[in-house]
């Protein structure tokens, strides 16, 4: 992974080149759209008091698990023993990302979800309320966090979502072999270039023309950002926001050329 310097290096770089977040410049409507409806939507939706709520319980909570790490591991912890309170501050999604995926959903109504990397819950539930009637399977490859995970999803009320436990290499295929369609995928575990391909390559042949793919942290090393490049560039993919933090994938047919959008959020 980068270190600080690094990333905060390759922060200033996507922000003195990417569009200014107003969608000034997009001659793609389908990308204005989503700067200006979804991107900069200020709605403060009241599902983000739910999750929101559970987020500092959990920060709150000092109760010890051991995690078994499955991916490229954690850039703040050396050891398997962490709190949940350690979990929920620096492995979360923050607000401002787990909401703009509520709002992702809650715009393109995709009815089959899945989640590459559960962890707490948080993003589960942002996945989940901004489409009560989507199935959202989620898949989390430590046991114990799991555990957690399925507490919080019963504590908030949430019956549309199927928790998948286990090391992803053995339980995403099972996944995708039942999931004729898929239409919004998020990958946010196993922070490496070979498996991130390869789960690209995997969710692939359920993939519609409207499908949406968000993949996590695609600067935070220099096999992400390998990663993205070679997602970018395949065949199938129409065009891509560069966000920093997160980067989208579309594959609409109305992309009548390849484009590659950096948008400042």
């Amino acid at each position: 992974m980068y270190n600080s310097f690094q990333l905060v290096a390759r922060y200033l770089h996507y922000y003195f080149t990417s569009l200014n977040g107003k969608g000034h410049g997009t001659h793609s409507p389908f990308v204005f759209e989503f700067i200006t409806k979804v991107l900069n939507d200020k709605t403060v939706f009241p599902e983000y008091k739910t999750v929101e709520q559970l987020r500092h319980r959990l920060q709150k909570d000092k109760t010890v698990i051991t995690v078994e790490d499955f991916g490229a591991g954690s850039s703040v912890s050396k050891t398997n023993s962490r709190t949940i309170a350690s979990i929920a501050r620096h492995a979360a999604k923050s607000p401002k990302l787990a909401q703009l995926l509520f709002r992702m959903v809650r715009k393109y109504q995709p009815n089959n979800i899945l989640e590459l990397g559960t962890s707490l819950g948080i993003t589960s539930a942002c996945l989940a309320l901004a489409k009560p009637d989507a199935q959202l399977q989620t898949l989390e490859g430590a046991g114990s966090i799991a555990a957690i995970a399925r507490k919080n999803f019963d504590e908030i009320g949430l019956t549309n979502v199927h928790l998948t436990e286990g090391n992803f290499d053995n339980t995403l295929p099972g996944v995708i072999n039942n999931s004729p369609s898929l239409d919004f995928v998020f990958v946010d575990g196993n922070h490496r270039q070979e498996p991130t391909e390869r789960y690209f390559s995997q969710v692939l042949p359920c993939l519609n023309n409207d499908s949406i793919l968000v993949f996590d942290d695609i600067h935070w090393s220099r096999e992400m950002e390998a990663a993205w490049d070679s997602i970018k560039n395949h065949e199938k993919v129409r065009c891509t926001i560069d966000l920093f933090f997160l980067g989208i994938v579309l594959f609409r047919e109305e992309f009548r050329e390849k484009q590659h959008f950096s948008v400042r959020f």
